[in-house]
């Protein structure tokens, strides 16, 4: 008998093991049906996915230093145009550095900066918004006041201001954009969690003896999965544009650090003369900001039990009507 206990036991214990894969499996195959359902989303994760491959693989793909410089080789144009040479596809600006090595360098810049302001500022945000909105009183009023106080000043003129004070470099750039996004996450998980303050599954929580900290991050925090996931991929796309003006402005990533708004820098007293100094790195950030407006319109849909919906009635009508 205690032999099938134990037996019994470790069945329960290998039982999730062994079914982790599976579920995994069915996870992602359902991710690939909703993204099938949605050319545009589609697009978008495919754009994404090869910007975090580019990003994280950079050093391997780029084909010279991005720093290396080289006069005799200055403003070549593409490989495709008259001049150009097939030893730098997309060309060589006033230095003579590779194009298509700066722009790959820089996706690695412009990603990290914007996964580690959407990371700090999303979890300060978010802990304060449940703070605010669970326990209300006092502490609600402080941090709704100081979430009013710091959106009533313009953000970017206030990480101009500070970045100006303080040396510009990728830590700083990562705590001033974070100080200037942490109250959109306040502000919505708050919301959130004052209608569903008064939910049945809290109370009953709350009945049974929960502590406040349990019943926030076990039963509270699960329903902002959705909301928050789309927040943070607008967000991460407001910090990519960001960061690339801060460092056109000179104000953000350093030489000889390379940043797609720096290369745009580089490039806008030769617009005239060498257009790929500016269109290459002016194309990137515009890829990336649409792929993530893209993904994140997708994440909404794909979340919300509505919006699928009306998306299963609308196709089922175009099936009827085909029929």
């Amino acid at each position: 008998m205690a032999m099938t206990k134990s037996t019994a036991g470790t069945l329960a214990h290998a039982a999730p093991l062994h079914g982790r894969p599976h579920e995994l499996f069915n996870a992602l195959r359902g991710i690939a049906r909703e993204l099938r359902a949605d050319k545009l989303g589609a697009f978008g994760t495919m754009i994404l996915l090869v910007l975090v491959i580019v990003a994280i693989a950079a050093p391997a793909l780029a084909p010279y230093d991005p720093a290396a410089q080289s006069l005799a080789d200055r403003l070549l144009p593409p490989a495709w145009l008259a001049g150009g040479s097939p030893a730098h596809w997309l060309g060589t600006d006033h230095l003579g550095r590779d194009v298509l090595s700066r722009t790959i360098h820089g996706a690695r810049v412009s990603l990290l900066v914007g996964v580690a302001v959407v990371a700090l500022a999303g979890t300060f945000g978010t802990v304060l918004g449940l703070v605010a909105g669970y326990f209300g009183g006092r502490a609600d009023t402080i941090i709704m006041r100081a979430v009013d106080i710091q959106v009533a000043f313009p953000a970017l003129l206030l990480a101009l201001i500070i970045l100006t004070v303080v040396k510009p470099t990728p830590g700083t750039l990562v705590i001033v954009l974070a100080a200037n996004g942490w109250m959109v996450y306040a502000r919505l998980v708050r919301g959130v969690v004052l209608s569903s303050r008064q939910s049945l599954y809290v109370e009953a929580a709350e009945i049974v003896g929960c502590r406040p900290l349990r019943v926030i991050f076990r039963h509270v925090l699960p329903n902002l999965t959705s909301p928050l996931v789309t927040l943070a991929t607008l967000e991460f796309a407001r910090i990519v544009l960001a960061e690339a003006a801060l460092s056109f402005l000179g104000l953000g990533v350093q030489p000889p650090a390379t940043s797609w708004g720096l290369d745009v820098a580089a490039g806008k007293n030769y617009i005239f003369d060498a257009w790929w100094l500016v269109t290459v790195p002016g194309t990137a950030i515009a890829l990336t900001v649409l792929s993530i407006n893209l993904v994140a319109s997708w994440i909404r849909i794909a979340t919300d039990p509505r919006e699928r919906q009306k998306r299963f009635a609308r196709g089922a009508a175009v099936s009827e009507m085909g029929a």
